[in-house]
């Protein structure tokens, strides 16, 4: 009988960390498998290939410095725009960059630096109260997995993502208003939750895009497909987009966009 190599179980491979100039993870192989889609795989591969050469490193729009205030900045910007949170925080991290000079600051004064955040109150409370749970619970160090990381104050499954995923380099898709909408606007992912469309875009989108797919999404939803009228003109994906309320058939000229395209507009 010859040796039969043991198979390693779903999901033992372990998601890599990102250090600063480290090279970009590779996605993990999901354990999930895939589910229906309006979509072929040749068309979710053609897909994501075109945001690829549209924005070849997409970046989050959130200004932090580390992960902590990574952590409070996506906390923050629950039903807030990222220009105005980071309006906000610019002076606040600047004297506040971790837990300890965090909670030394007080919730007054958390307050006062970001006043302008819709619903500043609270979350000046639970930046205060996640700076001491991080002191208490973790040695002042941002935990790495998304069970530890929900158990901060204020911080929700998205927010956990956005960290994992900007922080720490992992493979994550953080549903937010932006993804939500185009999700079930392009037939991409529909769901009427934000977990139900996390869980088939992790399903559907090609193992070698979904590093960056988050961002693309978002991007492509604040800056093209919008919320009030979808520029479908401008759109690179417009000939297999699969939306009703699409206006145009013919894809956009596939370039890459300048830096400056890329900006914390909301």
């Amino acid at each position: 009988m010859k040796n039969v190599k043991p198979k390693l179980p779903p999901g033992a491979a372990k998601l890599r960390v990102v250090k600063p100039g480290a090279a970009k993870p590779k996605p993990s192989r999901r354990a999930t498998p895939r589910v229906k889609s309006l979509y072929s795989q040749d068309e979710l591969k053609e897909i994501f290939r075109r945001f690829s050469i549209q924005r070849p490193e997409p970046k989050g729009e959130l200004e932090h410095v580390n992960p902590f205030t990574l952590v409070v900045a996506v906390a923050l910007s629950a039903q807030a725009t990222d220009a105005g949170v980071n309006k906000a925080t610019r002076a606040l991290f600047a004297i506040a960059d971790t837990p300890q000079k965090m909670l030394a600051l007080g919730e007054e004064k958390v307050r006062d630096y970001i006043k302008t955040i819709g619903l500043y109150r609270n979350k000046a409370r639970n930046v205060i109260a996640l700076s001491e749970m991080l002191i208490r619970d973790f040695g002042g160090e941002v935990p790495r997995t998304r069970e530890e990381l929900v158990t901060l104050p204020g911080v929700g499954r998205k927010t956990a993502n956005v960290v994992l995923s900007m922080a720490f380099g992992q493979s994550t898709i953080a549903v937010d208003t932006h993804i939500l909408r185009i999700a079930n606007r392009i037939c991409l992912a529909p769901g009427k939750t934000p977990d139900e469309v996390e869980d088939k875009l992790i399903r559907i989108i090609p193992d070698e895009y979904l590093y960056h797919a988050h961002h693309w999404l978002i991007l492509h939803g604040r800056y093209c497909c919008k919320a009030r009228k979808p520029e479908c003109e401008r759109c690179v994906i417009a000939d297999l987009c699969k939306s009703p309320e699409k206006t145009c058939d013919i894809p956009a000229p596939l370039v890459e966009l300048p830096p400056q395209m890329i900006s914390a507009a909301g």
